[in-house]
């Protein structure tokens, strides 16, 4: 110890965090919070026996929502079901939207299953279904994350991430349902060639995945992305991803490469211009601000694997932590301690409203 550390070497902890929810049965990936501070949670269909993909946290216990019946999937076809739903995300008109990555224990995904579905959260029912299909897509397309922008277009715009290792970023007009393929196999979307993660000293070289975190700029002309298996940060124009007339190697002259920033599942923004990412290595959520400076939220051992953000209207920053290292999938063998964990720290930002 010193002066200027008090505390002896490897001793430090950033837990000023708050438990939301201890969740013992099902491991959560996707989290939104809405407006009134509805908690939402998603659990993808791995290979555990998962009776309900989406939930709705009440008093520290998930609920299938919207109900029981759409969340029955169990075999066949994605049509009127929830397949696997990876992500959950709030908008500020009063929807939920739900991605449904159609695609069990990372398979190839099921006819009918990769969709956006919108929930509205003032009647918990389903209002409309967008399938994503066609050129978008390929047999092996794991759809992973989504932001949205409702400024453009005719009724807005989503922003999907394609994570399998040839990865790419794919474009939603929710007026006319249509979808494309941005930048698929780019080198900023896919994963790292040889790359190798070192989760809680153990190195990991299975992870072959592609575009992964998301989030939009406080003005909407940016789209932050990041492969899983990278420790870079990109942005690309949103502008170009837009524009029909423009070929994928156009688009790619807008890409900036900001550095450095860990290896990182989730990303989240606000309107300060601020980026939050975690970091999956250090079991840590780490921010970095408008000028470029990066520091840690916080972090300690239980967030194990902290996967995915979101920025609440009350300033705190929630997220999901699941020790996906420790599932089958990844690990080889079921090492996994529950509880999972859903967890908050008060940030004082504004999440990003474009509407």
């Amino acid at each position: 110890m010193n002066a200027a550390s008090p505390s002896p070497l490897g001793a430090w902890i950033a837990d000023d965090y708050e438990v939301v929810a201890e969740i013992n049965d099902l491991m959560p990936t996707g989290l939104t919070v809405s407006d009134d501070g509805r908690v939402f949670v998603s659990f993808p269909r791995w290979g555990d026996d998962v009776p309900y993909t989406v939930a709705e946290i009440v008093d520290g216990t998930p609920v299938a929502y919207p109900d029981a019946e759409v969340n029955a999937w169990s075999d066949g076809d994605g049509i009127g079901r929830l397949v696997s739903v990876q992500s959950v995300v709030v908008d500020a008109r009063g929807s939920m939207w739900l991605l449904d990555t159609g695609a069990p224990e990372f398979a190839p995904f099921v006819a009918g299953g990769p969709k956006l579905v919108e929930v509205d959260l003032s009647t918990n029912a389903i209002v409309r279904t967008i399938p994503i299909g066609g050129d978008a897509v390929t047999p092996t397309t794991y759809l992973n994350d989504v932001r949205f922008d409702f400024t453009r277009g005719a009724a807005g715009v989503a922003y999907i991430t394609d994570s399998q290792p040839i990865g790419g970023i794919i474009v939603v007009d929710l007026a006319t349902g249509e979808s494309f393929a941005r930048l698929r196999g780019h080198r900023t979307t896919s994963a790292e060639d040889g790359f190798r993660a070192i989760v809680q000293g153990v190195v990991r070289e299975g992870y072959r995945v592609g575009s992964d975190g998301i989030a939009v700029s406080a003005d909407g002309s940016r789209l932050f992305y990041c492969p899983l298996s990278s420790r870079r940060l990109y942005s690309v124009a949103t502008d170009a991803l837009l524009d029909r007339t423009l070929d994928d190697t156009r688009v790619a002259e807008t890409i900036t490469d900001h550095g450095d920033k860990g290896a990182s599942d989730g990303l989240e923004s606000d309107t300060d211009g601020t980026l939050y990412a975690t970091a999956y290595e250090h079991s840590a959520v780490v921010r970095r601000t408008a000028d470029g400076k990066w520091s840690t939220v916080f972090h300690g051992p239980r967030l194990l694997w902290p996967d995915t953000l979101s920025l609440a209207t009350d300033g705190y920053l929630y997220l999901t932590a699941n020790q996906l290292p420790r599932t089958p999938l990844f690990n080889g063998a079921d090492d996994r301690l529950p509880p999972y964990l859903v967890v908050r720290a008060h940030v004082g930002a504004t999440p990003i409203r474009l509407i």
